[in-house]
């Protein structure tokens, strides 16, 4: 096993606050049945908004030629990072949803993102007169259309990757756009927006505070639109639209999903509307059949807060908590995933279907992505490795063994699907990358850390 492989503690509140990496499973009933305003029909409306304006995608951005305007990534096995993470193979087959590859964007983000602008302009379009159902979206590349859209400011709170897809397609469509970002951004996602020609606002402290400065802001302005992170359903449901898409390309692929061949997706989370939104679309689709995690780094797991609040296993903490209400930093090398306070709207989609919720040290994250370069030849950022400790966590945890085996999935692990979605990279560039390789090669070499816990190995199991 690898250092990352090394078996987790016993759940505890007082490990969490140790920022030690842990599973954290959702246990059966507890929670009140939060709901949503919404259901698959809306997640169809999200996908038949980006199939009207795809043939526009096309011609506003050149990679999306071949796709005509279809933003979409691969769905690709992946037995060589199988391996490389030293997963049994009659634990299942490891698969990647290779959002980092998205086009336009780089990231998970274009689709939320994407979509909310997308929705934002039909609307305006439509009342303006720019087009009637029915219509070709490329006359919203006019001239006329385009002197229409900049009026309005489109603007976010970001630390990075939703800044970029609002940025970039908000100003491919006309309209001026500011992009709130906190501290721990990146230079190089600032110097891609204002590259654009978007208007980057930098704050001090972290997203929570990007998000309510870039708020009050829009606010203030009659023609300003703000896309809230925290709150969006536009974005939520462009997230959940995925699903749509997913299934096909499962279908493609020959995997079933069933009673007998579970799939266990394990997706990155920061504030919580991308994970949320794909993990809400999979549970229309698949129902008990698709098991999602979302993975939070140990200094920012404000999901995993929330969900404890949920269960009222967090006695004395605010609700909804923070991070900081447990002590914890919220500074980590993920800079996606930094958010001290998970959506309301995501928990009141996923509280009720979640099976659980993991944490990862940022070494685990490095060591991750460079197994996955020397593996699978792929690039992508350290938030985007989060998903890969989900099956060690899952397979090789005590905590994991018993959620499994209270399910009664153990029988079912050689037919598994275990579905890593990598969430950003594609534009990081070539100096920043080869700084993340060289140090996740270190920690991927280094021997494997000491514990006294025991490690459960498929191959062992009765």
């Amino acid at each position: 096993m690898t250092p990352s492989q090394a078996s987790v503690p016993a759940f505890s509140l007082q490990a969490l606050r140790a920022a030690q990496p842990l599973l954290w499973t959702r246990p059966d009933g507890g929670a009140a049945d939060t709901g949503v305003p919404f259901g698959l029909a809306d997640v169809q409306a999200a996908h038949d908004r980006f199939t009207r304006f795809a043939p526009l995608l096309a011609q506003l951005f050149p990679e999306l030629e071949a796709s005509a305007g279809v933003i979409e990534s691969p769905l690709r096995q992946a037995a060589a990072m199988q391996q490389a993470l030293g997963l049994a193979p009659d634990g299942g087959r490891l698969w990647i949803k290779a959002d980092h590859a998205l086009p336009v964007a780089g990231s998970i983000k274009a689709r939320g993102g994407i979509h909310e602008v997308l929705e934002f302009a039909e609307k305006l379009a439509w009342a303006q007169g720019l087009v009637a159902p029915g219509d070709d979206y490329r006359k919203l590349a006019t001239p006329a259309a385009r002197a229409c859209f900049a009026q309005y400011q489109v603007a976010v709170g970001s630390t990075g990757n939703l800044g970029l897809s609002i940025g970039v397609i908000a100003s491919a469509l006309g309209f001026r756009a500011a992009v709130h970002m906190s501290a721990d951004a990146k230079e190089w996602k600032k110097a891609r927006l204002r590259a654009r020609g978007v208007e980057v606002v930098e704050h001090p402290g972290d997203y929570e505070k990007a998000v309510a400065a870039g708020r009050r802001q829009v606010q203030a302005d009659a023609r300003g639109y703000f896309v809230d992170d925290e709150r969006s359903p536009s974005l939520f449901l462009g997230y959940a639209a995925a699903a749509l898409r997913l299934r096909d390309q499962i279908a493609q692929a020959g995997i079933v999903v069933d009673a007998e061949h579970p799939l266990f997706v394990y997706l990155p989370c920061g504030v919580g509307g991308a994970p949320g939104g794909i993990a809400f679309g999979l549970s229309l689709l698949y129902g008990a059949h698709a098991h999602c995690f979302f993975a939070e780094p140990v200094q920012s797991p404000c999901f995993l807060l929330r969900m404890m609040a949920g269960h009222g296993q967090l006695p004395g903490v605010p609700v909804p908590p923070s991070v900081y209400d447990i002590g914890l930093t919220n500074q980590t090398e993920a800079d996606g995933l930094a958010v001290p306070r998970a959506s309301d709207l995501a928990y009141a989609a996923v509280g009720q279907s979640l099976a659980g919720v993991y944490t990862v040290a940022d070494d685990a994250l490095y060591g991750d992505l460079a197994r996955l370069h020397d593996s699978e030849g792929l690039r992508i950022e350290p938030s985007a490795a989060a998903g890969f400790s989900g099956p060690r966590h899952l397979l090789d945890s005590p905590a994991g063994q018993q959620w499994l085996r209270q399910r009664g999935l153990l029988p079912h692990l050689t037919r598994a699907t275990h579905l890593a979605w990598t969430t950003g990279g594609l534009y990081v560039p070539a100096e920043e990358y080869d700084r993340f390789l060289s140090r996740g090669q270190r920690l991927a070499a280094a021997p494997q850390a000491p514990t006294d816990a025991p490690s459960f190995h498929l191959s062992r199991r009765a």
